[in-house]
């Protein structure tokens, strides 16, 4: 009842904490049967939603405050002059962005993929007529969409689900690159015409008439042409060192936004120590206090419904207790097993109903915890069909990753959101209907392929 809820607020564009937050309560006391457990719990889960999303918050904060000195330097300028000449218009600012989104984050995962291209490309989209909202939908629907979902160079989602199917990874995965096209294209394309539609109708006109990379310089940091140049340049060798670090090093999630994030720290640190003639201590910390205001600022309005949805997992035992059944998966699975155990089997409902399934064990917001009870659902509905065990686990494992992995939930749209400065909130609803489309169509392909 209560994501019924925070899905129709966000919708008719209300803010969600309250509701979240009742519904914390709510659970706690049918939980636990005791308010005072209920309303400790309330607490308690903000803290486990900060200590979740803390990594991200941080990558965001660095990333930002090393922003404001290559803004208040000018070296952003210098840095994206050499794409000016090929990325000229708003079609190919969001293709663009968005197919190297999607390279980086199939060997690094979106995460520091985020971080990475959002520091270089959204000066570069903006330029050529691409409003951050688009920069953000490019990023997330390619990175958090396509690349997480199909996840075809680390593979961790095709083994979670091969696991729980019985099958080889290397059969989910070819049965999985018909169903990923399907679902990037129709998404990408029908994100995009919404788009479109709105860049002309106006709606990004003062946007991007303003020039939103020449900031008041209050403090007075200067470099000549040459200098910006080298440093741009140094900027740019140390993130592709960064890439190639991470491919030899096999990091990836947690350890590769570390990599960035220190990256990140010394370029601030360097280029800071160069600009600024006179209280250089002073002025590299405000530029780190800017970075973490801004951080806290974006990710407050999400923790506390972050906070309620991680209860649909795992993460209920550890802030109420042992409250669920011992056989429980989490609220979030037993919905969708519950689902899945009351419809028919043949194959139109058997596809629907994993990519139904999907989304709901996506809906926890991780899109991971839930895709093993993807591939135990794919089994047991082709048992009764006698074929397609993989290519309906395929079906589960893309629903449940690009609804939970990072496009439609708030929270895991966040750090695209950050990266371009737009409402995390914003972000999930323009996403939503490409995403609800692009399911539809592949769901209806995945029937064909059975």
């Amino acid at each position: 009842m209560f994501i019924v809820l925070v899905i129709l607020f966000m919708i008719m564009k209300k803010d969600t904490t309250l509701v979240a937050i009742v519904g914390i309560f709510v659970l706690g006391i049918l939980g636990t049967e005791s308010v005072y457990k209920a309303l400790m719990g309330i607490f308690n889960s903000l803290i486990y939603a900060t200590k979740e999303l803390m990594p991200t918050i941080f990558i965001i904060s660095v990333i930002t405050a090393m922003s404001k000195v290559l803004l208040a330097t000018g070296i952003n300028e210098e840095m994206i002059s050499p794409f000016k000449k090929i990325v000229k218009n708003y079609t190919l600012a969001y293709w663009v962005i968005g197919i190297v989104m999607m390279i980086i984050s199939w060997f690094f995962w979106p995460s520091p993929a985020v971080a990475l291209i959002g520091a270089i490309f959204l000066p570069i989209g903006r330029k050529a007529g691409l409003p951050a909202i688009g920069v953000a939908i490019a990023m997330n629907l390619f990175g958090h969409g396509i690349a997480l979902s199909s996840d075809y160079i680390i593979q961790a989602a095709p083994k979670l689900t091969a696991d729980a199917a019985g099958l080889q990874v290397s059969e989910v995965m070819s049965a999985s690159i018909p169903l990923a096209i399907i679902m990037g294209l129709s998404t990408t394309i029908a994100a995009f015409l919404f788009l479109r539609k709105e860049i002309k109708g106006g709606i990004y006109k003062e946007e991007l008439l303003k020039d939103s990379y020449v900031e008041e310089n209050k403090l007075e940091a200067t470099l000549s042409k040459r200098a910006k140049r080298l440093f741009a340049l140094m900027m740019l060798v140390l993130f592709g060192a960064d890439i190639v670090i991470m491919f030899m090093f096999n990091l990836q999630g947690g350890d590769a936004t570390a990599l960035i994030g220190g990256t990140a720290i010394v370029i601030l640190a360097v280029i800071g120590t160069a600009a600024y003639k006179a209280g250089i201590f002073e002025k590299i910390t405000f530029h780190m206090v800017e970075g973490l205001q801004f951080g806290f600022k974006i990710f407050g309005v999400v923790i506390p419904i972050a906070a309620f949805f991680y209860l649909g997992d795992s993460a209920i035992a550890e802030i109420f207790g042992k409250v669920l059944p011992e056989a429980s998966q989490g609220i979030v699975n037993d919905l969708g097993l519950a689902l899945a155990n009351i419809v028919p089997v043949n194959g139109a409902v058997s596809a629907a109903t994993l990519t139904t399934v999907g989304a709901i064990t996506g809906l926890d917001g991780s899109g991971f915890s839930g895709i093993p009870l993807v591939g135990s659902i794919a089994r047991l509905f082709s048992t009764g069909l006698g074929t397609g065990t993989a290519t309906l686990t395929a079906l589960g494992q893309l629903a449940g990753i690009w609804v939970g992995g990072g496009t439609l939930i708030p929270w895991a749209v966040i750090p695209a959101a950050a990266m371009c400065g737009v409402d995390p909130f914003e972000l999930a609803r323009k996403n939503l209907k490409p995403v609800v489309i692009g399911l539809l169509i592949t769901t209806i392909a995945a029937i064909f392929l059975l």
